[in-house]
């Protein structure tokens, strides 16, 4: 059994229909979207402002997400530069009527915080 990471996730959500394809899979791109948001959250938080997504790398899909599960997203800052954040995301799965979790995808996103112009600023400022 696989132990997601300490902490509370950013974001837990439960699958939807309207989140699947014709094979009732969740699509990658809604999974990708909800790690987007809870890197978001975490970026937002950090700088203190807006800040925007300008990549995301090393997504790997380990496993299938199934209409009616609990998808949980960890956030872990992992690299401040001067107006940059990278953050580590992980997705895990849950039947709802089991406990056992499953990491079905992981990836990194990299956001920088702007200013009301949309201007990259320095965090912190």
């Amino acid at each position: 059994m696989s132990i997601p990471p300490e902490g509370q996730p950013a974001i837990r959500v439960t699958t939807m229909p309207a989140d699947a394809n014709a094979y009732g899979d969740i699509f990658g791109g809604w999974l990708m979207s909800q790690m987007d948001m809870a890197a978001g959250l975490v970026a937002a938080r950090y700088s203190k402002g807006r800040a925007v997504t300008i990549a995301m790398d090393g997504m790997v899909f380990h496993a299938p997400v199934a209409v009616g599960d609990e998808v949980s997203v960890y956030a872990d800052l992992v690299k401040v530069g001067r107006t940059s954040m990278t953050i580590a995301v992980e997705a895990w799965r849950r039947d709802r009527h089991q406990e056992e979790q499953c990491r079905v995808t992981q990836a990194r996103f990299v956001f920088v915080a702007i200013d009301e112009a949309k201007r990259p600023r320095a965090i912190g400022a």
